[in-house]
């Protein structure tokens, strides 16, 4: 009896949960990540899934009353996987663009960033001694959409594309590739403790980051509200701390309640 009633209780928290950010349509959230992707969402010694936009989904789940399942996805296939609905919301340090607007939806953005060279610490040291060199992307990213469109200005020998972090790391610290282009926030995570591996620049784009959606999906909106309030409340504040090591700047999107990006 006593089980019984413990159920009746979660369900009827989940259901008033739900009910301050509008109807919800299930109880479990499957969520799409690039793991590997830190500080964002990466594995421990342990194998647990973890990382800033971990803790920010488990927040957002916990106030719609739902569970959530994270299904490792290359950065690529997130769009397609969020569009047919295999899953419900996609995150990996996804910047939101008017061109990605036009096929889906995101939530206000929770992080501001810029791009970044990273090389071998005898390597490079400025994006124009990357010429003729050769440079390192994850595929379909804004940094490969950057050195694709800055290819001839900066005279770059050619652009190889990964799957993400670790088999770019590898054929860096290896000499494939000469430098790598990527968020800078990872970045500087990444090669805090690697004193082979050193950010030589930031490159500014103005980036903002967010969770992804399929178009027009009614869960954008809720999630829209209930960032609202994570960040009001000082929680997103408090994963920025957790997971950087410092307080996010004032003015900026982590702590600042934005509207929900659209093209209009």
């Amino acid at each position: 009896m006593r089980g019984k009633t413990m159920q009746t209780t979660a369900l009827a928290l989940g259901l008033l949960a739900g009910s301050a950010y509008g109807a919800m349509a299930q109880d479990k959230l499957t969520v799409g990540a690039n793991i590997g992707n830190v500080p964002w969402e990466f594995q421990d010694e342990s194998g647990e899934f973890i990382g800033f936009e971990i803790d920010l989904v488990a927040a957002v789940a916990e106030r719609l009353g739902a569970e959530v399942e994270t299904v490792n996805i290359p950065f690529n296939g997130l769009f397609s996987a969020v569009q047919s609905g295999r899953i419900d919301i996609a995150t990996s340090s996804i910047t939101i663009t008017d061109e990605r607007l036009e096929s889906v939806s995101f939530a206000q953005p929770y992080y501001d960033s810029d791009q970044s060279l990273t090389v071998l610490t005898d390597g490079p040291a400025t994006l124009e001694e990357m010429a003729g060199k050769v440079v390192g992307v994850d595929t379909g990213s804004t940094g490969d959409m950057w050195a694709s469109a800055q290819s001839d200005t900066y005279g770059f020998g050619d652009i190889r594309r990964y799957e993400g972090l670790a088999p770019a790391m590898l054929d860096l610290t290896a000499g494939r590739i000469d430098g790598y282009i990527s968020d800078i926030p990872a970045m500087l995570y990444y090669a805090k403790d690697k004193p082979n591996l050193t950010v030589v620049a930031r490159i500014e784009t103005g980036e903002k980051y967010s969770m992804m959606f399929a178009k027009d999906a009614p869960l954008a909106a809720q999630v829209n509200a209930i960032l609202d309030d994570l960040k009001t409340e000082g929680v997103t504040a408090e994963l920025h701390e957790k997971w950087f090591g410092a307080a996010p700047d004032e003015g900026t999107s982590t702590v600042t309640v934005l509207p929900m990006p659209s093209l209009d």
